[in-house]
């Protein structure tokens, strides 16, 4: 099998500028894609009757497969990214050749999880992201280790989140309420997967990462150590490794 591409789909509420403190590590071995999704970064929001849901993102990823004439690729994302990545796995799971599902889970949200992003929605919608969203968010984005030593991460961070059109983060946020559970998806994924997670995840922890490992047909799992949810930008070089020295493909 020739080699194929990584593609990487990025979290809530960044864009694909997170993958840059991986891109030199990882396109020294394989091509590397990261898209922006819908409404996030420089890609627009459509204008569409439909409900926010990740069925249309995953839509989106598979006509860029087409335009690139990428028959499969590895697929894998962080947090929401890995959503997406389950999403696109239902739509159309002869296209994926492998997983990289970092820092995310499979089941889906709680009643209370879900009132929370639809609540989160309303307001990015009225008032715009800047000046709340990234103090409400990075307690839960960031381990205590890397937002007490790391300043520099902190900021990238808040600068990623701060930048983004409150109707995007606003169409994310409901689609990710709507998502299913896809346990029983990646239970019947007969592919190679590696399932990363920082060690202090709190949005979706390290048992929630192994569980999804252990449902994996060909599951690994690697744990970051003092990282919290985003382990591509607090632990670069790690994530960089782990996904290297996993990649099943000559």
């Amino acid at each position: 099998m020739a080699d194929l591409p990584l593609v990487l789909l990025h979290a809530f509420p960044v864009d694909a500028r997170m993958w840059q403190p991986l891109r030199d590590g990882i396109t020294t071995r394989h091509r590397l894609i990261t898209p922006d999704q819908r409404g996030l970064g420089r890609t627009a929001l459509p204008e569409s009757a439909h409900e926010p849901s990740l069925d249309h993102a995953a839509r989106d990823l598979i006509a860029l497969l087409d335009r690139l004439e990428l028959d499969q690729v590895v697929l894998g994302g962080c947090s929401m990214g890995g959503y997406l990545t389950m999403a696109a796995l239902r739509a159309a799971p002869e296209r994926v050749a492998g997983l990289v599902l970092i820092d995310t889970k499979s089941t889906a949200d709680t009643p209370e999880a879900a009132r929370t992003r639809h609540e989160l929605a309303r307001r990015a919608e009225t008032e715009g992201v800047s000046g709340w969203l990234a103090e409400s968010m990075l307690p839960n984005l960031l381990s205590a280790e890397t937002r007490e030593t790391r300043p520099d991460v902190v900021e990238t961070v808040r600068d990623l989140i701060d930048s983004q059109q409150g109707a995007g983060v606003a169409w994310a946020a409901r689609a990710m309420a709507a998502r299913p559970d896809s346990t029983s998806l990646l239970a019947g994924a007969d592919v190679p997967a590696l399932v990363v997670v920082g060690e202090e995840d709190a949005l979706t922890p390290p048992d929630a990462a192994r569980a999804m490992a252990e449902s994996l047909p060909r599951g690994e799992l690697v744990v970051v150590p003092q990282a919290g949810h985003l382990t591509p930008l607090e632990a670069p070089a790690m994530v960089t490794e782990s996904i290297l020295g996993w990649w099943p493909f000559a």
